[in-house]
């Protein structure tokens, strides 16, 4: 047997189709028995409704699109894991989509299949993309770029001046040689923890070397790699400590510098970012600047809906960090 219709249902209850629409659809013109009867028989068939007719008619979806390249990582899992639950909350579901394809990704913003998207800007969505979407009125929250109109809005983190105070605080600690290793350079938060960390130097008249500013792409792997090859390619200039873009690169980094014989802290501080699960269980435990993730979910996800019900425009928000401090961090060392 083929997929069960509504006409099936009508014919199986021995009512009219329109009656069926009407149990379904919870419109009160029927008996409360006739509704009930219609309402088994449905079940007893298994029959899905077409949702495609009803979304036409009503002009919503209750779901909303979360539009990434990638979720890997903790950082994804945490936020994913907050989103979907404060969609469950206000009752929407969550579709994620993960694809480098512009065109999927557009089509499927302007193809009304969602009431409102969420946009991880490694994308690159482009302005005439955002002028598209501003022009159709689509409700959507942008976690990696500052943009604010009517339908649209971020909820982002103060990467510029989180970086800024990790530097400070391993200026502060005697550090005078800090290394970065940096993210992707063209995502907003790897961009504005790297200035940061610049702004710092320059505040405190420390010499800024492009080669303690490697690339580690916000892995652990690629941090590793990074770090290892530096140390080395440069035995005799090896860094008082590492800022790294993120826990993981912290990890990967800390994991290089053992590898090498170096301890850490003893002979190198190293501070990471975000304060993933496994940062306070490493060895030795990852002084870092914690990012309020699940929190920066529950925001997206409320500002979100107040566009779609009109409650309110699109804004920006920016969600500062806390510098949390454990053992891969300590006074610098002067060696006699």
């Amino acid at each position: 047997m083929g997929k069960v219709t509504i006409r099936d249902v009508a014919r199986e209850a021995g009512v009219s189709i329109s009656t069926v629409s009407n149990a379904l659809n919870n419109v009160d013109v029927l008996h409360p028995k006739t509704k009930e009867h219609v309402l088994a028989v449905a079940k007893r068939l298994n029959y899905v409704p077409n949702l495609n007719g009803k979304l036409l008619k009503s002009g919503e979806t209750n779901m909303l699109g979360f539009f990434t390249t990638s979720v890997a990582g903790p950082y994804f899992y945490t936020l994913v894991e907050s989103m979907s639950r404060e969609c469950d909350r206000l009752g929407y579901g969550l579709n994620v989509l993960v694809t480098k394809d512009k065109q999927v990704i557009m089509s499927n913003i302007l193809g009304g299949r969602v009431d409102g998207v969420i946009i991880f800007e490694e994308l690159r969505v482009s302005d005439q993309d955002i002028a598209v979407m501003e022009r159709n009125k689509i409700k959507a929250v942008f976690l990696d770029r500052v943009i604010q109109n009517e339908t649209m809005g971020s909820i982002i983190f103060n990467s510029f001046e989180d970086g800024y105070k990790a530097t400070q605080y391993l200026i502060s600690l005697g550090h005078k040689k800090i290394a970065y290793i940096s993210g992707v350079d063209t995502m907003f938060d790897s961009v504005q923890r790297k200035q940061g960390y610049l702004e710092a130097l320059r505040e405190h008249r420390l010499p800024i070397d492009e080669a303690y500013i490697l690339q580690g792409y916000f892995e652990e792997e690629g941090s590793y790699n990074a770090v290892k090859t530096f140390l080395r390619q440069y035995p005799e200039n090896v860094p008082d400590a590492f800022l790294a873009g993120n826990d993981l690169s912290a990890i990967g980094c800390i994991r290089a510098l053992k590898s090498e014989g170096y301890e850490v802290p003893q002979d190198v501080s190293v501070v990471g970012f975000d304060d993933i699960d496994i940062a306070q269980y490493f060895t030795p435990p990852l002084t870092t600047v914690r990012n309020q993730i699940a929190r920066q979910g529950v925001l997206i996800i409320d500002h979100l809906d107040r566009m779609i019900r009109n409650k309110e425009q699109g804004k920006v928000q920016r969600l500062t960090g806390e510098l949390i401090v454990r053992g891969s961090s300590q006074v610098k060392v002067i060696r006699e």
